[in-house]
């Protein structure tokens, strides 16, 4: 499915080559989740973490989008795999090891598990990681890094799905539509996912 996405001034899609830098920028905002702490213990293996799905998933499957070293979103379209080649995968779980030992990767698996098991079965644009640094939160660039995607969905007529990692964001995606469909955990004692689900705008 092709998405017809205009990008104001200041944002820009990634170019392969950009790789680390969307995930950089993604580790810096995503320094505080919850949720990545639980998974992968320190910055180090959640850098690692977000490399690897960059470099191997969101930018050759997906669409990411950069704004200056402030911001940055990863997105897989309707019909777009999340799956790695098995080589990636071993490759990752490696320098989980190296970074974080092997809890991390039991805690990945759990984590996956679980995503997968919530994820829709329906067609929708997902949002995988949407993050804006410490030094460029407060002046609305998460809505101008989120405003092109929601308005090519709704062109196509299609939901937007994510997992909220934090409970900090939930009032920040549900100004932006989206609805709580579902709140789980990896495992006992896990900070909460929750799914949320916004429908496509002005479609009829």
């Amino acid at each position: 499915m092709m998405f017809d996405v205009s990008l104001p001034d200041g944002i820009q899609a990634a170019s392969p080559d950009e790789w680390q830098r969307v995930a950089d920028i993604t580790t810096d905002a995503f320094a505080k989740d919850p949720v990545s702490l639980w998974t992968f213990g320190n910055a180090e293996a959640i850098r690692t973490t977000f490399r690897t799905m960059a470099r191997r998933i969101y930018l050759p499957n997906g669409i990411c989008h950069i704004a200056n070293a402030a911001g940055a979103t990863m997105w897989l379209p309707p019909g777009n795999s999340e799956e790695m080649a098995l080589i990636y995968k071993v490759e990752l779980a490696l320098r989980l090891m190296q970074h974080a030992g092997t809890g991390a990767i039991r805690r990945t698996l759990q984590i996956d598990a679980q995503m997968t098991r919530h994820h829709p079965k329906h067609d929708h644009l997902y949002l995988f990681t949407i993050g804006v640094v410490a030094a460029g939160r407060g002046k609305g660039l998460g809505r101008r890094l989120m405003a092109p995607m929601l308005a090519a969905a709704d062109k196509v007529g299609v939901p937007v799905y994510l997992e909220n990692s934090n409970p900090a964001n939930t009032g920040f995606y549900m100004s932006q539509g989206f609805v709580s469909q579902q709140i789980f955990q990896a495992a006992p004692g896990a900070p909460p996912l929750e799914a949320m689900e916004r429908p496509p705008r002005g479609t009829l």
